[in-house]
């Protein structure tokens, strides 16, 4: 669920301000994946995880994170900075073809196998009420947390934050007052999948590998946590994460697990027919 949220914020931080469902979003999310995973294997055999193990993570989440907002950016620049005037139709074609140029680049140079990532956190847990919870788990959750509030006091709290949320209201309006709306957008390409790089390194920490078409999945999953949470809110998308987390594990305990994926189109179409 809290990988799902942080996926989530980038879509609805995007969604908010030029209105663009950003298609190539999962393939951000699996770039900062495998970043991670060549970061973090280097630093390992440097001996840098059992030595200093906060650093490591600092600087593994730090470059992925820093990659992708940068890719984010070229994106923007691009796919979709050419077609901002133009029909809604045009820049959907531009964002389903950037995410197939990105999601064949990442075959082509990383392979068609899964990629495994160094398991740093061992096979410790603690016992709360006969739930086993990992180390692992623990700082996926404790990470992505800090993350949400931190995105929250930017954008209440800061000057940028402010120039986004007048962008997201009146385009021309934040204009006349003298916002630079092609600084805001650019910064909302950085932050949102900076965020995306973060939850792909969460992933191969947690599920121990990744792959080059992993982002599809995830992306779906997350864009039914913004549509739920109300696209274009930050605490939405939060909320919608952490609930479609919550619905899927719960299916996969109770149910069988191989049709777990079916709750999230489940969850996308009854938001849609029913709270459109």
């Amino acid at each position: 669920g809290s990988i799902y949220s942080l996926i989530a914020l980038g879509y609805t931080m995007v969604y908010g301000i030029i209105e663009l469902i950003n298609f190539a979003h999962g393939e951000l999310f699996t770039a900062g994946a495998f970043i991670g995973v060549i970061v973090l294997t280097a630093l390992q055999q440097m001996g840098w995880v059992e030595t200093h193990f906060v650093l490591t993570m600092i600087i593994v989440f730090s470059m992925a994170m820093a990659y992708v907002a940068v890719l984010g950016v070229a994106v923007e620049h691009v796919a979709y900075k050419p077609l901002r005037g133009s029909s809604r139709l045009a820049a959907l074609l531009s964002a389903l073809g950037m995410s197939i140029f990105l999601s064949n680049g990442m075959m082509l140079s990383q392979g068609v196998s899964d990629r495994p990532y160094p398991q740093v956190f061992g096979t410790d847990a603690i016992e709360i009420m006969g739930a086993r919870i990992t180390n692992g788990q623990i700082f996926i959750i404790l990470l992505a947390i800090a993350l949400m509030v931190g995105l929250q006091l930017f954008v209440h709290r800061t000057r940028l934050g402010k120039a986004m949320r007048a962008t997201a209201q009146n385009k021309t309006m934040a204009r006349i007052l003298g916002i630079d709306i092609d600084l805001t957008i650019r910064i909302t390409f950085m932050i949102g999948p900076a965020l995306g790089a973060a939850a792909g390194v969460m992933v191969g920490l947690y599920y121990g590998a990744v792959r080059f078409d992993m982002g599809f999945i995830f992306m779906i999953k997350a864009f039914a946590a913004a549509i739920l949470g109300g696209i274009g809110s930050i605490p939405g998308a939060m909320i919608g994460g952490l609930i479609i987390g919550g619905i899927e594990v719960m299916w996969a305990a109770f149910l069988p697990s191989a049709w777990k994926d079916v709750t999230t189109f489940t969850v996308l179409i009854l938001v849609l027919y029913l709270r459109p």
